[in-house]
């Protein structure tokens, strides 16, 4: 299967389900705009993962509309793609754009058009349609365009012609689909996963007391790029020291010192792909007994979660094994007081270890690096019920990420203070379970030890 026909078959089960729901309809799915930082410099352009998933398109710019026209228990797919026309004057500043002309070969698009006809071509795409599949509620303007292109079609009602009666949230289907990951994208994942796993273990081994958070950074992003990388799935978190314990955490200035723990949260896109991994390890090359006894409970949370990520299992099943291995290991350290609390399920129950673990343990990975997906089974239960979780199944991916962080405090013994702690894999659910994908990087407190002084 070429990369042509992924997207081509993406968009005949797009247009499946569309004729399955209201018998045939219009979808409309824009890319991203282009965004200033500042004055006349922009960001680097990043497409709209959904528009990517259905075209395999990355200029800005773009829309494509789909027409599913039904025929009794058949239907019929038009792909249109309007997109930026050629321009010799601004591709020699910006760039050679693949153009209208071009589009339907390299893509399998059925028609493409420039991006200028898109308010008059609308109209006539929708008109006699009774359904229009749209990001419901996207941004002011995408609704200004939708009520411009409606007004267009009523503008017609003297010749027999209506507008769409029902409308309809294209992103509730398209994130269903992106949900489970085919072999195309899996491979991808993994591709990008020993990418990131190799600029982890290069920020290991150049790391030494004295370096600046931001200079640990440059070594990943050198290794994302030199591996072929397009760019960061997500901003760096490099944080030594007492930065260990902010979840969201910028890799800044802050010198590393020895004695300290330096946390790694970073992953590269490949593709359009995400990785997502966490490495947390010593600055000088040696755990501490304190840094090395809540490493060992978070890395044995981390095994626990590992162990219930299967299909069958709800998506909440790794993190309730997470939190048993963590609240178990705060007791035992005395973090968490079982004179207090009574019982391990108390402290459970009570939510007494959220001062030290506050975060869910996965979460769904792929083109974007907190993918989309509901995180509860679709039920036809209409009532204030609360939905239940989500069932793994293979091709599924998530993140397992436990974590402990101690903040200094008049009650948790100072040997503790400021350490902060995560551990995170990236897992494609399978018939066996699941796949760590990651695993390119140490976990072991002594590999990573053993691979530090090797260095």
């Amino acid at each position: 299967m070429n990369n042509l026909n992924i997207y081509q078959l993406r968009r005949n089960q797009l247009a499946e389900l569309i004729f399955a729901k209201t018998g045939g309809g219009v979808a409309v799915i824009s890319t991203a705009p282009e965004l200033t930082r500042n004055r006349d410099s922009e960001f680097p352009y990043r497409h709209d993962s959904d528009f990517y998933y259905l075209t395999g398109f990355e200029e800005p710019g773009a829309t494509l509309v789909m027409k599913i026209l039904g025929n009794g228990k058949n239907f019929q797919l038009e792909s249109h793609l309007f997109c930026r026309p050629k321009d010799s004057e601004r591709e020699i500043w910006d760039g050679i754009r693949l153009g209208p002309e071009a589009a339907p070969e390299a893509l399998g698009i059925e028609y493409a058009h420039s991006n200028q006809e898109l308010d008059q071509t609308l109209g006539n795409l929708l008109a006699d349609e009774d359904a229009v599949y749209i990001r419901l509620a996207e941004s002011a303007e995408a609704d200004r365009r939708l009520r411009h292109w409606m007004k267009q079609v009523r503008g017609q009602a003297r010749s027999g012609i209506n507008p769409p009666s029902e409308l309809h949230d294209v992103e509730a289907l398209i994130h269903e689909m992106r949900l489970f990951k085919d072999v195309h994208e899996i491979d991808i994942m993994r591709r990008a996963a020993a990418i990131s796993a190799r600029a982890h273990v290069r920020a290991m081994q150049v790391c030494m007391p004295g370096m600046r958070e931001y200079q640990i950074e440059a070594e990943l992003l050198h290794e994302f790029r030199n591996s072929g990388a397009q760019s960061v799935a997500y901003n760096s978190i490099v944080a030594g020291g007492a930065n260990s314990c902010i979840l969201h955490y910028r890799a800044g200035s802050t010198e590393l010192r020895s004695g300290e723990l330096c946390l790694i949260d970073a992953g590269c896109e490949l593709d359009g792909y995400a990785s997502d991994i966490t490495r947390t390890f010593p600055v000088n090359g040696k755990f501490t007994g304190p840094q090395r006894a809540l490493y060992d409970i978070t890395l044995a949370a981390q095994e626990a979660a590992i162990a219930m990520t299967k299909p069958g299992n709800t998506f909440m099943q790794p993190h309730e094994a997470a939190l048993k291995v963590l609240t178990q290991g705060l007791l035992d350290e005395k973090l968490l007081k079982l004179s207090d609390l009574g019982s391990l399920d108390n402290a459970i129950e009570t939510a007494a270890y959220r001062r030290f673990y506050m975060h869910r343990t996965s979460h769904w990975l792929g083109m974007d690096v907190h993918d989309v997906g509901s995180y509860r089974e679709a039920t036809q239960d209409s009532s204030t019920v609360e939905k239940p979780w989500r069932i793994l199944k293979n091709g599924m991916v998530i993140t397992v990420e436990p974590g402990l962080y101690v903040r200094p405090a008049d009650d948790v013994d100072e040997k503790f203070w400021n350490i902060g702690i995560r551990i995170e894999d990236d897992a494609v659910v399978n018939d066996s379970g699941c796949e760590l994908i990651s695993r390119g990087v140490p976990v072991n407190a002594d590999e990573i030890e053993a691979l530090m002084k090797n260095a």
